[in-house]
């Protein structure tokens, strides 16, 4: 199982399963990271938090703890 914050910047990945639950699953859903959508990974903050990743069209930052929640293939 690979997950988005493992994906190397400049590589693009598919979204295979999200994981969480309740309302953290919703709020991933609602930036538009669903199952089977393309995430390019742009770059990672020095420290590792946040990733900024394009999705859909627009530019995202994802908190590490969130980017765990996303399985990639």
């Amino acid at each position: 199982m690979k997950t988005l914050r493992e994906a190397q910047v400049g590589s693009t990945v598919k979204v295979v399963k999200l994981h969480g639950e309740g309302a953290v699953k919703r709020r991933i859903m609602d930036m538009g990271i669903t199952r089977g959508v393309e995430v390019h990974i742009r770059k990672v903050a020095p420290l590792g938090d946040p990733v900024e990743v394009t999705v859909r069209g627009y530019e995202l930052s994802i908190r590490k703890a969130d980017a765990e929640m996303i399985e990639v293939e």
